[in-house]
């Protein structure tokens, strides 16, 4: 596979998700055993694999709307509070229906 063909989410995963998803499937998507490779609680563990999904899925959904993924990943990104990011998108999804 070349880098062109490439799926956006996948490419927009950081050196760290990436990292994180190999020991993944390298564990045999043992979440007890990631735990023990990465020093951590079991749901310290499943909250990284929760965010890592919603990662995922707003990758695969930033062509359908870049505003509300990117408001979206600032939140998950701990860069904008999640009442903040509701408040955002709601307001903006009201602007898309009152266009024509």
């Amino acid at each position: 596979m070349t880098i062109e063909t490439l799926p956006d989410w996948l490419a927009a995963l950081d050196e760290e998700d990436l990292g994180f998803i190999r020991k993944f499937v390298l564990s045999s998507g043992s979440l007890k055993e990631m735990a023990g490779l990465y020093g951590v609680t079991y749901p310290t563990v499943r909250l990284r694999l929760d965010r890592l999904i919603q990662k995922i899925r707003l990758g695969e959904n930033a062509a359908a709307d870049p505003y509300v993924t990117l408001v979206k990943r600032l939140a998950m990104n701990d860069k904008l509070d999640f009442d903040t990011a509701k408040l955002l998108i709601s307001e903006y999804k009201k602007t898309q229906k009152e266009e024509p």
